[in-house]
């Protein structure tokens, strides 16, 4: 009885673990083309030389408009020509509002103010980031990974050509 709950306990423990695994999502199709390369998963980018969010998920800005942070899709009139797929983007995963902490994230990544050090998804040659709907690339993926298994023709349960 004793080994039997052991291994029911061991079994219940992989399995949490796996759940856990397969609950970290991979959103690389739904960063934005100027974020960087190198990450499965974003849930927000820190923008140091304009100090202003962008929450992946949402596909949103978040920057400071007086005392309030404010959520859009585009940045407003005064960032025209600031030129995100050359600005340094601090990824923050884990953090639910991470905005509201902005002195922090102002303090530690000062420093990365001005550099122009990142290659943006769009330029990335790596076959994984095809799958962005937005990258130059994506037309080749998409013809590389349609399910065709039927050369183009519907399903006819097996029996070949139909017959009347």
């Amino acid at each position: 009885m004793k080994k039997l709950m052991l291994l029911l306990i061991a079994v219940t423990g992989f399995t949490a673990t796996t759940m856990a695994q397969i609950n970290v999502s991979i959103n690389i199709g739904r960063q934005p083309v100027w974020g960087p390369v190198g990450y499965d998963h974003v849930d927000y980018y820190y923008l140091p030389d304009i100090e202003c969010y962008y929450d992946v998920p949402a596909q949103v800005y978040v920057y400071r408009n007086g005392n309030n942070w404010v959520r859009t899709r585009s940045l407003p009139g005064r960032y025209a020509n600031f030129d995100v797929y050359h600005a340094h983007k601090v990824v923050i995963n884990g953090v639910d509002r991470p905005y509201m902490t902005h002195d922090k994230y102002r303090q530690q990544y000062y420093s990365y103010r001005g550099k122009h050090d990142q290659i943006a998804i769009r330029d990335s040659r790596e076959e994984k980031y095809w799958a962005n709907k937005y990258h130059p690339n994506h037309g080749q993926w998409k013809k590389d990974h349609r399910d065709d298994h039927n050369n183009g023709r519907a399903d006819r349960g097996g029996r070949g050509r139909d017959r009347h």
